[in-house]
């Protein structure tokens, strides 16, 4: 990966929707010049997909929550990880060190929605406490910094 890759991904990552045209006036490159960059990127996996970002309040999920998840101790981390994915209200799921073994952050209408996905959780196979934290307010979400050198 060189630097007009790197340009390519910071721009991508500002704004998924440019056009290849667009990104080759930032780089100094043809459109499928730029094209061929980036079909090698998603190739190699260093760009996993696209996606709009919304207003979860506007779609009727105006709770947010993030909920640390304690494993027992005979419980594998695959097999919890597998049946995590089927709980449509997890958005993202990250594998952690510290007390807790994941973290989630979930999305629901409302206090009583979150109070049945935390049951769900508790009631999962392997699954021996869960914490949860209560989104007050969002500040910013998805920020995109700067690529490391």
């Amino acid at each position: 990966m060189d630097a007009v890759d790197r340009q390519l991904i910071q721009a991508l990552r500002e704004n998924g929707r440019a056009s290849y045209a667009e990104l080759g006036r930032l780089v100094g490159l043809s459109g499928p010049s730029v094209t061929d960059r980036i079909n090698r990127l998603e190739a190699a996996g260093v760009i996993t997909g696209y996606r709009a970002t919304v207003n979860s309040a506007s779609l009727g999920m105006g709770v947010t929550a993030l909920i640390g998840i304690q494993l027992s101790d005979a419980t594998d981390h695959q097999e919890i990880a597998h049946r995590l994915r089927d709980l449509q209200e997890i958005e993202d799921c990250w594998f952690i060190a510290g007390d807790d073994s994941y973290m989630l952050k979930v999305r629901a209408p409302d206090v009583d929605g979150l109070e049945r996905i935390i049951r769900r959780l508790s009631g999962t196979r392997g699954v021996s406490r869960t914490r949860t934290t209560i989104v007050l307010s969002t500040k910013w979400e998805n920020r995109v910094g700067a690529l490391p050198e």
